[in-house]
């Protein structure tokens, strides 16, 4: 009997009136868990029982906050195996990559709890005698997350641990795509000791989100998502009043291999980051933009390599690429691809759903390569499936143009040998993350994630200033000189 699931709100589960049910995309007809497909009232109470207990956790010492949240990163890691296989289940990713989400969870627990011993503000030399001048961070209240399926332990952990850290209540909307990730997730803290109350969990397709997003008593919104439903969300946060609205969103992430680059090494890059999780992170590389010297021999050899990859179930260990989420996701890639050809792109592999065995009616597409001019819609817009476009340019100034001129910027590669190039790229490329002789995927915890124009607004998420968007500056002025000052009218006085 498949099991069902609640909302998690103040410490008790408590059910809804309608259900969705979770379930395996590589064989549909099995169901992972059913849950409420909740309501905005469901958020009313999940934000009153985080508000409630946000009082009392904002008196906890921040390095007493950082100790539960290396706590819950242990718990995290002594069940990586079976959240691995969750995560692999649940969201599609095969298991070798499913076991490097929930260990991003893990590495962010720590990183977040070391952070707790460590400054959170800053202290300048006030222009006045005994006098202090510092900042600190104060919690922001209630925030409200909005997580994806396709890092369903991962993203979570981005944004719960340096919430929690900051002193916030926290209600946390996962996609109906990977609840069970989110449950286990969240029971992870519990298990660490996390107050009832401080994270709440409610389910549900679009209701939940647009409740958080709108709800008085929530006075931060951290999103990740499509642009479309950033926008949305960014929208209706704003029109109810001032908030802090953190937006991470889609990716055209390119590829560049210059004419002397290690092709070897380009190749399995270009692989990894194409065809990695089916192409469903918003920093795969969407785009490999090559120079006309060496594009034939490598696109040669990457149409080889992929058509080898197989397909199957993601917990096999001997799967390279799983399914995409769902069909509608699978026909929207396929039919992108069909226009693309429509367009005049040429296509060298793949750009088809396959029937996998052991596997039915899950939607598998095929790993695709197509070369294209920069002006096909495929070039520009964000595919989010194992589709790798090939643009030929004749000059670094030129791969130049081509990473920048699309409306994304997140993530962008150069491969080359010549270290003069490598930072010639980096200073010119417009967006928030560069590799170089890597691909377009695998960032680290330590380092800033995010992105510049559409990709998002400004915040970003992991390493020091992952706490930004979950905390307000205060400015703290101490003067223990027993009389008044005036700042400026005692300092430079008229003359």
């Amino acid at each position: 009997m498949t099991a069902a699931y609640g909302n998690r709100i103040g410490g008790a589960s408590l059910s809804a009136g309608t259900t969705f049910d979770s379930v395996n995309p590589a064989h549909p007809t099995e169901v992972v868990g059913t849950f409420p497909d909740s309501d905005a009232s469901a958020v009313g109470d999940a934000v009153a029982a985080a508000a409630e207990a946000q009082r009392r956790w904002a008196e906890v010492p921040v390095p007493a906050r950082g100790d539960l949240i290396a706590r819950a990163a242990d718990v995290i890691a002594a069940r990586k195996g079976e959240l691995a296989r969750l995560v692999a289940t649940e969201a599609g990713k095969i298991l070798v990559e499913a076991g490097g989400d929930v260990q991003e969870a893990v590495d962010m627990g720590r990183f977040v709890a070391g952070q707790s011993r460590g400054p959170l503000g800053t202290t300048v030399p006030s222009e006045l005698g005994r006098k202090m001048a510092y900042t600190t961070r104060a919690p922001i209240g209630v925030v409200g997350m909005i997580t994806p399926w396709n890092f369903p332990v991962a993203i979570p952990s981005w944004k719960v641990f340096p919430a929690l850290l900051a002193g916030n209540g926290i209600v946390l909307k996962p996609s109906e795509h990977a609840p069970l990730c989110a449950e286990r997730f969240a029971e992870c803290l519990e298990e660490a000791g996390l107050p009832a109350g401080l994270l709440n969990v409610v389910h549900g397709h679009g209701d939940p989100g647009a409740a958080i997003a709108t709800h008085p008593g929530v006075g931060a919104v951290s999103f990740t998502g499509s642009v479309p439903t950033g926008r949305k969300v960014a929208s209706a946060a704003m029109a109810v009043g001032p908030k802090v609205v953190s937006l991470e969103l889609g990716g055209k992430n390119a590829m560049v291999v210059l004419a002397d680059a290690d092709l070897d090494l380009a190749l399995d890059g270009a692989l990894f980051g194409a065809f990695g999780t089916a192409g469903q992170r918003c920093t795969s590389t969407s785009r490999l933009v090559v120079h006309e010297a060496v594009a034939d021999e490598l696109v040669s050899r990457i149409a080889e390599r992929a058509a080898a990859l197989r397909l199957g179930d993601p917990t096999d260990p001997a799967t390279d690429v799983g399914p995409v989420i769902d069909r509608w996701a699978g026909e929207r890639i396929v039919a992108m691809v069909d226009r693309a050809v429509a367009e005049g792109a040429e296509l060298v592999l793949g750009g088809s759903a396959v029937d996998v065995d052991g596997c039915e009616g899950g939607t598998f597409v095929r790993p695709t390569v197509l070369r294209a001019e920069r002006e096909v819609s495929i070039a520009r817009t964000e595919v989010f499936g194992p589709v790798l476009t090939v643009l030929t340019v004749s000059s670094l100034d030129e791969a130049v143009d081509v990473v920048n001129e699309v409306e994304y910027g997140l993530s962008a590669a150069v491969y080359t040998r010549d270290v003069n190039e490598a930072l010639r790229a980096v200073d010119a490329f417009d967006t928030g993350i560069v590799y170089v002789n890597a691909p377009t995927i695998g960032a680290e915890i330590p380092l800033p994630f995010g992105g510049t124009k559409h990709t998002g607004n400004g915040f970003r998420e992991a390493g020091a200033r992952g706490i930004e968007q979950f905390s307000q500056v205060k400015a703290v002025y101490v003067d223990y000189s027993g009389r008044l000052q005036k700042a400026q009218i005692d300092t430079n006085p008229l003359p």
